[in-house]
């Protein structure tokens, strides 16, 4: 039954205007952080948000289909995603000139599109639509990690990186890992409003 003009309810107003408001603050609010503690802190600030902006495009996004929906969602996701990421990032630290991409630049790109296209197919392939927690998480995990030692590997080819060592894998791996966890409580929450399945989730099975 479709909602009329009047059907209004108490998550429509949390959900739908106070948490989208708070999180838009929430960014604006990160984005002012150089400009609080001073120009200091810009690269750390910057360095927090980029990574942040890369999690949510290229994992965050393309694993929550796979999970959801299927393996060519997640797959094809990822490229089209992983993809509109590296054209971005080409462009803003200038990795193209006279229109060529710039020599020591192209694994680093590559490495972006297929690590979000390996992690949304692999985490569809594996988990199969299932509901159950555990599995999620074993697939979330298996796949966003699997991405980021890719990623990492294709970074480490590219002269142009800055990203080494452990610190490097820290930030590359790990990262990607810990989003393998967070994602599929997430998959699972868009299960229990009925995004995907009219079933409320089942985190002890």
């Amino acid at each position: 039954m479709s909602l009329g003009w009047k059907n209004w309810s108490r998550s429509d107003i949390i959900y739908g205007i106070i948490v989208p408001i708070i999180v838009v603050l929430v960014i604006v609010g990160l984005s002012q952080l150089s400009s609080i503690f001073g120009m200091g802190s810009f690269g750390i600030v910057t360095g927090i948000i980029s990574e942040i902006e890369e999690i949510l495009i290229i994992v965050g996004v393309p694993l929550l289909l796979g999970l959801v929906w299927n393996r060519w969602a997640g797959g094809a996701s990822g490229f089209l995603l992983g993809s509109l990421y590296a054209i971005w990032w080409a462009v803003k630290f200038g990795a193209f000139s006279g229109g060529r991409l710039l020599m020591g630049f192209g694994p680093m790109l590559l490495g972006w599109v297929l690590s979000a296209m390996l992690i949304g197919y692999m985490a569809g392939a594996l988990n199969r639509r299932s509901e159950n927690f555990r599995r999620m998480v074993i697939v979330g995990v298996v796949s966003a990690t699997a991405g980021g030692l890719l990623l990492f590997w294709l970074l480490q080819l590219s002269p142009s990186n800055v990203v080494d060592g452990l610190d490097g894998f820290l930030l590359t791996v790990l990262s990607r890992t810990a989003a393998g966890v967070i994602i599929p409580i997430i998959a699972k929450v868009f299960m229990w409003y009925g995004v995907a399945m009219n079933k409320k989730p089942d985190f002890g099975s």
